[in-house]
């Protein structure tokens, strides 16, 4: 089977009832989807594209809870992409996810999550939020890191029958099975989801957000699915609404 044939999308993209998809030809679905969101498109929009090197996707909700309890969509589109891939990949696949959006295949970086928001208040209920997702299907250009270890694609790590279009769709299933859990029973069910699927509790993490250097020991979340960094005597809670990216 060629290159080709594994990224053909002959078939129309299959939704759950509340949501709807809108393909997108050129530029950013991320972007293209806060820019509906702004102009007041209906939640549960997705945005989306697929080339021969990523599947890249943008779900639009409009939360009815503060924003620092309306964060919680980001780790459940996350666990929601993990049980897709989880349920069309071979078995010896290994899918976890990062505090802040990172996907990581069989110990490597294959993607990642986003967020965007129409405030940055936590106390504020945001008039839309935006997630997208960006999966590398196949190893990037020499433009893009060349050969560097810690980064992966899915056809790398034995992913290659896994249709992005089926992906996509899986994706938005699960994701709305734990939008639904996380709006009826609270977050205790994803809180303890999550848990179990993230990569480097206990062990070190660096990351700059805001422009500012961050490292120390991931001790955990707590129940906004904040990161606990412990650096020598100190733990620092750091908040989930820290991962805003700014408006397009």
């Amino acid at each position: 089977m060629s290159d080709d044939t594994l990224f053909e999308t002959p078939e129309p993209l299959r939704l759950p009832p509340l949501m709807q998809g809108e393909e997108l030809s050129a530029g950013d679905p991320f972007t293209k989807a806060c820019a509906r969101a702004m102009l007041g498109c209906d939640s549960g929009l997705v945005i989306w594209q697929i080339t021969p090197e990523k599947l890249r996707a943008a779900l639009v909700l409009a939360p009815e809870t503060a924003l620092a309890q309306a964060m919680a969509a980001l780790p459940a589109c996350a666990v929601g992409f993990q049980n897709a891939l989880g349920a069309l990949a071979p078995p010896e696949v290994a899918v976890f996810l990062g505090w802040d959006g990172a996907i990581w295949v069989n110990g490597a970086r294959a993607g990642r999550l986003r967020v965007a928001a129409s405030t940055e208040a936590p106390e504020r209920v945001p008039d839309w939020l935006v997630v997208g997702l960006e999966v590398q299907l196949i190893p990037r250009g020499d433009e893009e890191g060349g050969l560097d270890a810690s980064r992966t694609s899915l056809i790398e790590e034995g992913c290659g029958d896994v249709a992005p279009l089926r992906l996509l769709e899986s994706w938005a299933r699960h994701t709305l099975v734990w939008l639904s859990r996380l709006e009826g029973d609270g977050p205790a069910a994803l809180h303890r989801e999550w848990r179990g699927l993230a990569h480097g509790l206990g062990e070190g993490m660096e990351m700059m957000l805001g422009g500012e250097a961050l490292s120390g020991v991931f001790l955990g979340i707590d129940e906004n699915f904040g990161a606990l960094l412990r650096r020598g005597e100190e733990t620092r809670l750091i908040a989930l609404t820290a991962l805003l990216e700014a408006t397009p």
